[in-house]
């Protein structure tokens, strides 16, 4: 997966961040992505246990809670 590093900039200036590092964004992606992995993991757990091929939004949400 790759997330861009601009949209980890733009996400912490939404919050009030005035300067981010390089180093910060860079931290940021890897966190979101490894986050993001796991979530999908688990989601996708959840949609083979109901016998289904389809990854669902409600199995997304279940899996982040």
């Amino acid at each position: 997966m790759s997330l861009p590093i601009a949209a980890m900039e733009r996400l912490l200036k939404k919050v009030g961040v005035e300067r981010v590092s390089e180093e910060a964004k860079s931290t940021l992606k890897e966190l979101l992505e490894d986050h993001a992995e796991n979530i999908g993991k688990k989601a996708w757990e959840i949609a083979k246990h109901s016998k289904r091929k389809t990854l669902k939004s409600g199995d997304l949400k279940i899996a982040s809670k």
